[in-house]
């Protein structure tokens, strides 16, 4: 049976973590409204953080502006029957 490298053996860091962790921790951040990256800002995990935090906001930007542009099609038929 194949016996598991450390973490130094694997050539991990302390700061190493899986990096998909960080982020949804962003994108979750981002839905709950925290603003600020609790990461170092030299590292990988701020910046996959960040990524995460983008994500979720585009999602969203595209998701409202899809709402917004429903409801002006909505308001000129409405006002066109006036």
């Amino acid at each position: 049976m194949k016996r598991m490298l450390s973490r130094k053996e694997r050539g991990l860091g302390k700061y190493d973590a899986p990096l998909k962790v960080q982020f949804q921790r962003g994108y979750e951040d981002f839905k709950r409204g925290r603003v600020n990256n609790p990461f170092h800002m030299d590292t990988m995990q701020f910046r996959e953080w960040n990524r995460g935090f983008n994500k979720a906001f585009s999602e969203n930007l595209k998701r409202v502006t899809k709402h917004e542009q429903i409801r002006e099609r909505g308001r000129e038929l409405v006002e066109g029957e006036i």
